[in-house]
C-alpha cells in the first residue's frame, strides 16, 4: 500500500526494522483488546442494550432507556457502582470541572496528588486567569498539590504527609503537556492508598482522559471513586461524536449529575437527540479502536527512535494511556511533524496547521488533526505548545494501518525538508 505515497525507500526500510522491534509490544496489545472487548460485550448482554435503546428523545428526556442502559453499561465496564454518561459535556475538562464542582464544597481543599494539572484545568481550579469568573478558588475551594519527583514519578511520602484534611485527591493519568510518565493502574493504586493512610476518607478523582482500555483494569478497581473521561477520545471508539462521561460511587455519581443538571432531577433527565446509537456504537468499538491507536504510537516511538529521537514512553515500554511525545528539538522540526500529519489524514489533508492563541492554554498550541470529528484526539492528531523542549505529542489512529501511513507522512515531511538525514 505504501506504493501509493511518495515515501522514500530508504525510510521504508527502516519502518519495516521498527516493525518487527514492535512485534513483541503488538502482541500483548493484541491480548488486551481481546480482554476488553469481552468485558464491554458482557456489559452490553447483561443489562439487556436493544434497538429501543437506540431511539433518542426530545425534550425533558424522561424515562429515557437509551441514556439509563448507556449509563449502566459504562458502569459495568469500567467497574463502578454508576455512571452519567452525556452528549451535552463538551469536553474532558467539562466533565472533569462537573465532577470537581459536583463534590467539593467552600472550605474544603482539593489536593493534587500529580504535580501541576493539565493545562486547561487551571483556569477551572483558579490557580491561572482572570479572578471572579466562577473557579473553585472563587467559591472559596482551597488547592495543594503535591510536585512530583525529579524523575517525574510520585512522591508517596509527600502524599502521606499531605492528604490529612482533604476533600478530594486528584490524579491526572495522563502525562498532559510534559514529560514526566503516564500513570499506570497499579501506581495510581499506590498513590490511593498513600493518601488514604493518612486520610480513609479522602475522594479520589481520576482524570482518566487516554486511558480508559489501554490496560485491563481501570482506576477503580484499585480504589478510585470517579473516573471521568471524554468520548471524543477513548471510550467513544471514534465514532461519538462529542460528549463525556463521570463513572463511580453512586452518591458521588448523584451530586456530579446534579451539577450538570440541577437539584432535584440529576440523572432523570436529559434528552439524546439522537446521540445514543452513536454512543453506544463508539463504546463497543472502543477496546478495538483504543488497540489501534496504541499500535500507532509504539511504532511512531519505534520509528522515531530509529530515526535518532527521544521518545516518552520508549517504544519497549508499557502503555497506559495512547499519547507518546517524542522529543524534536526544535520549532522547525516540530511544525514540520505537525505538517507531515495532517497531509497524511483522511479529512483536510490539503490544509497547513500553523501555531495559534488557543483558549484555556498559556503559551501558542499547534494542532494536526485531519480527523472526522474535530479534536477527536482517537483519531491520529499531533498538537504542542510552542515552547521548550519542543516535543509533539501525537496521539489516535482508529486503524493501525492509516495510523501507521500518517506517521511514515510526518517522517517524509521532515525528510524533504533537510530535518533528518538516512544513511
Amino acid at each position: 500500500m505504501t506504493d501509493m505515497f511518495d515515501i522514500d525507500p530508504r525510510l521504508l526500510e527502516i519502518s519495516k526494522q521498527a516493525e518487527k522491534d514492535a512485534a513483541a509490544r503488538f502482541a500483548e496489545l493484541g491480548e488486551i483488546e481481546e480482554y476488553n472487548g469481552a468485558k464491554v460485550l458482557k456489559a452490553f448482554i447483561d443489562n439487556r442494550v436493544s434497538e429501543t435503546c437506540m431511539k433518542g428523545t426530545t425534550g425533558y428526556g424522561y424515562g429515557d432507556p437509551g441514556r439509563d442502559t448507556l449509563d449502566a453499561v459504562y458502569a459495568q465496564a469500567l467497574g463502578g457502582e454508576d455512571a452519567v454518561v452525556r452528549h451535552n459535556f463538551v469536553n474532558g475538562t467539562h466533565a472533569l470541572s462537573t465532577a470537581l464542582f459536583g463534590v467539593l464544597r467552600t472550605g474544603d481543599t482539593m489536593l493534587s496528588l500529580t504535580g501541576s494539572p493539565y493545562d486547561t484545568m487551571e483556569e477551572v481550579i483558579g490557580i491561572r486567569g482572570e479572578a471572579g469568573r466562577g473557579s473553585l478558588t472563587d467559591f472559596g475551594i482551597k488547592y495543594e498539590q503535591v510536585e512530583l519527583l525529579e524523575s517525574g514519578l510520585t512522591d508517596l511520602k509527600a502524599i502521606a504527609e499531605n492528604a490529612a484534611g482533604k476533600k478530594v485527591g486528584y490524579i491526572q493519568r495522563s502525562r498532559g503537556y510534559s514529560l514526566r510518565p503516564s500513570f499506570t493502574v497499579d501506581v495510581i493504586g499506590e498513590m490511593i492508598k498513600a493518601a488514604r493512610t493518612a486520610n480513609p476518607e479522602i475522594i479520589i478523582i481520576v482524570d482518566n482522559c487516554y486511558g480508559e482500555f489501554v490496560e485491563k483494569r481501570e482506576p477503580l478497581a484499585v480504589g478510585a471513586d470517579l473516573i471521568v473521561g471524554s468520548l471524543i477520545k477513548n471510550s467513544g471508539g471514534g465514532i461519538a461524536s462529542t460528549g463525556g462521561y463521570i463513572c463511580g460511587r453512586k452518591d458521588l455519581v448523584a451530586l456530579c449529575a446534579d451539577r450538570l443538571a440541577c437539584i432535584g432531577v440529576g440523572k432523570e433527565v436529559g434528552c439524546t437527540l439522537g446521540q445514543s446509537r452513536e454512543m453506544f456504537m463508539g463504546f463497543f468499538f472502543a477496546p478495538t479502536v483504543v488497540s489501534a491507536a496504541l499500535k500507532t504510537s509504539v511504532f511512531a516511538c519505534s520509528l522515531f527512535e530509529r530515526l535518532g529521537f527521544e521518545t516518552f514512553p520508549k517504544s519497549t515500554e508499557k502503555r497506559t494511556d495512547i499519547i507518546a511525545s517524542i522529543c524534536l528539538g526544535d520549532e522547525q522540526r516540530l511544525t514540520a511533524f505537525c505538517r507531515g500529519i495532517q497531509k497524511g489524514s483522511p479529512v483536510d489533508s490539503f490544509v497547513t496547521p500553523e501555531a495559534w492563541d488557543m483558549p484555556g492554554y498559556d503559551s501558542r498550541v499547534i494542532m494536526a488533526a485531519g480527523a472526522f470529528t474535530m479534536g477527536a484526539s482517537i483519531e491520529l492528531s499531533a498538537d504542542a505548545p510552542i515552547r521548550e523542549p519542543f516535543a509533539v505529542w501525537l496521539q489516535g489512529g482508529i486503524t493501525y494501518p492509516t495510523g501507521k501511513l500518517g506517521i511514515l507522512s510526518a517522517a517524509q515531511e521532515l525528510l524533504n525538508e533537510g530535518l533528518i538525514t538516512l544513511g
